[in-house]
């Protein structure tokens, strides 16, 4: 997967999606009314993100996968950071997003929140 099919998923999400540069030209964020859900840090190699997860399956992906680790500069109970080095199925990694987008959804208030579900 690469950063551009990483950026349409994002951008096809429901509510309001916004790209921004908060911490420097390297990392781009993206958020749901503001608030963030995925990170990409750009100057690695390969890509690198990170996503919010639940604990105890952000503990079993790190265990599952060599490219799941504890989220780089975050809270590592809720974010984990994954390597995009082919290891990981586009698939499983589209799940990881969603899983992302959806927890970070799910703690908006409730006018915004319903504008994210489908």
């Amino acid at each position: 997967m690469d950063l551009e099919a990483i950026r349409r998923h994002c951008l096809r999400k429901k509510g309001k999606i916004t790209e921004e540069f908060p911490f420097g030209e390297s990392a781009l964020v993206f958020k749901i009314f503001g608030k963030m859900f995925l990170l990409v840090m750009l100057d690695d190699i390969p890509l690198t993100i990170n996503l919010k997860c639940e604990p105890s399956l952000a503990l079993d992906l790190r265990e599952r996968y060599r490219a799941v680790t504890p989220g780089y500069h975050m809270n590592k109970k809720h974010w984990n950071t994954i390597i995009i080095d082919g290891s990981i199925s586009d698939k499983e990694l589209l799940t990881m997003i969603d899983h992302s987008f959806e927890l970070v959804a799910a703690s908006l208030p409730k006018s915004q929140r319903e504008k994210t579900q489908v």
